[in-house]
């Protein structure tokens, strides 16, 4: 039986996938609830709130290539 080595972990078992789909959640939430109520400018704007989204993608990814760069999750050959 060989000793074999995935990359890392998966990107599911991660706490920060969980993280940054909280994070995104959070987003459109807020972006929903700021509106123009009571004759106030809408400050939160959907385009803003995209615009956050594609920000917190961009810092998943990052930090899954970190993770990625040094990292070895062992599995064994069963063949």
């Amino acid at each position: 039986m060989r000793r074999l080595s995935t990359e890392t972990k998966s990107a599911l078992k991660t706490t920060e996938f969980f993280i940054y789909l909280a994070s995104v959640v959070a987003v459109l939430i807020a972006s929903m609830a700021v509106g123009d109520d009571d004759g106030h400018a809408d400050y939160f704007r959907a385009d803003k709130a995209w615009l956050y989204i594609v920000i917190l993608t961009a810092g998943y990814m990052i930090s899954r290539g970190l993770a990625k760069s040094g990292s070895r999750d062992s599995y064994d050959d069963n063949r």
